[in-house]
């Protein structure tokens, strides 16, 4: 049974809530957790930041708890608490098999994390006062969520086993919000110089940060890039755009990957993915700007077109251009010289503090990632393991890869593959030699082109 995209949709709820008018604001009180096993023992609560919280721990418990941490919420509508596991039939699963389940809802829907990381650590502390001390603790997320995770084994590694980051936002914070601010500047940068007002009208308009209305500047960049995409100049200037993100040629479910020479159809796939990103880069920023006290991002000292060199897409850049009337060196002087945005320095050491990664890992960590994730883009992966090879701890890390588009889209089988590999490494104090299982793949991502982490030397975001 493949699993449902889950994060994508909520994303989708949330542009859905752009045209209706939909605010940015605190979630609605949520509801505690609710119980249906009557053969599992299950305890819910609110904490006193209004958080939820739900634990489920079968008779008899084999002694490893698994910590689940859910993904990205969009800052609107009700905070529901953590009550699937990320899969309801993987948890009736798990708790057949003698596992034990716990989470928590966070305190807030958005840009979560600070609130997330006390939160997860507060309920392991109630499920040891509850149920006692487990055999093993295994911490296990998806998408924020892994990022989550991530950081939780490496702040806190004395009190977890191992952990298991699915599609996760694994190049941290302040490099996917600079990532995500890349975009955003060449976007506003390349289409507001379109002849054609349609397009040019509303990028001009975007504001790249310290986002005043997220709505409306979402639906510019909506109707910007829709118009955009009408036009050779346009859809060239948007393969240079996706190609500085390295977003994805194959973001369609249930269709094969493009030929390689299909420029024009890997460019209408990484059109899909970019509309599939607006939301995210132009609305729920306004979101990591409050919580940050200012803008977290930047793009001083950045050489463009050395990024371009280094992305996985050049070549469709390159087809698209001779497609159209444009001069790519031209586009690419524009964004040499075009105004630059600086950080402001509180709210970066914001964004660091949760989170961004030193890499050095004292428990072995598994990720699983599609190829082809539209919004967590596969090179998060690369950047990790880069951050964790410069910290010296290679040997406990791995990396499973499944050839396929869509965001955290996997079946309920691979996620407990996943997890069989990961205990195989507990359990023998090594990875195993054979795969999880016939569906993962070797693959090496794209680089992430603006890394940013804590491992020594450390990046710093400038470029890859």
């Amino acid at each position: 049974m493949r699993r449902g995209t889950m994060q994508g949709r909520l994303i989708g709820l949330a542009i859905a809530a752009v045209a209706a008018g939909g605010a940015l604001a605190g979630p609605a009180a949520a509801a505690e957790p609710t119980c249906t096993n009557a053969a599992v023992t299950c305890v819910t609560g609110t904490a006193a930041d209004g958080s939820t919280y739900k634990a489920e721990v079968p008779s008899p418990w084999n002694g490893t708890l698994l910590l689940y941490s859910h993904g990205y919420r969009p800052p609107i509508g009700p905070n529901p608490p953590a009550d699937t596991w990320g899969s309801r039939p993987v948890a009736d699963e798990l708790l057949a098999r003698g596992y034990a389940l716990a989470g928590s809802s966070y305190a807030t829907n958005g840009w979560a994390v600070e609130s997330a990381l006390r939160d997860q650590i507060d309920l392991l502390n109630r499920f040891e006062r509850r149920f006692g001390k487990p055999r093993r603790s295994i911490a296990w997320g998806e998408s924020m969520g892994g990022m989550i995770t991530a950081g939780l084994v490496e702040r806190h590694p004395r009190r977890f086993d191992g952990a298991l980051p699915f599609c996760g936002i694994l190049g941290g914070a302040v490099g996917l919000w600079n990532q995500n601010l890349d975009l955003e500047y060449a976007i506003k940068t390349l289409l507001a110089a379109d002849p054609n007002p349609a397009v040019s009208v509303p990028a001009s308009q975007l504001e790249l940060v310290h986002v005043s209305d997220w709505q409306a500047n979402v639906a510019r960049a909506n109707a910007a890039v829709a118009a955009a995409q009408a036009t050779p100049e346009g859809r060239a200037r948007l393969a240079l755009a996706a190609a500085l993100f390295n977003l994805p040629d194959w973001y369609e479910p249930g269709t094969a990957r493009p030929a390689r020479g299909d420029y024009a159809e890997r460019q209408r796939q990484e059109f899909l993915a970019l509309q599939f990103q607006l939301a995210f880069i132009f609305g729920f920023r306004q979101d990591v700007e409050q919580r940050a006290g200012g803008n977290p991002s930047w793009n001083t000292g950045v050489d463009y077109s050395r990024l371009l060199a280094r992305s996985g897409s050049r070549d469709v850049v390159g087809a698209m251009y001779r497609q159209s009337t444009l001069d790519l060196r031209a586009d690419l002087r524009r964004l040499a010289t075009a105004p630059r945005v600086r950080a402001d320095g509180r709210a970066t050491r914001y964004l660091i503090r949760n989170v961004v990664y030193d890499g050095r890992i004292r428990v072995p960590v598994l990720t699983v990632h599609t190829t082809a994730d539209g919004l967590v883009v596969s090179p998060h992966e690369r950047a990790y393991r880069d951050t964790v090879r410069r910290a010296g701890r290679e040997r406990l890390l791995k990396q499973l890869w499944l050839d396929r588009p869509g965001h955290c889209s996997y079946t309920d089988e691979e996620t407990l593959q996943a997890l069989d590999v990961l205990e195989q490494r507990l359990d023998r104090g090594r990875w195993p030699r054979r795969g999880a299982g016939p569906a993962f793949v070797g693959y090496e991502p794209p680089p992430f082109l603006r890394p940013f982490d804590l491992a020594w030397p450390r990046s710093n975001g400038r470029q890859g």
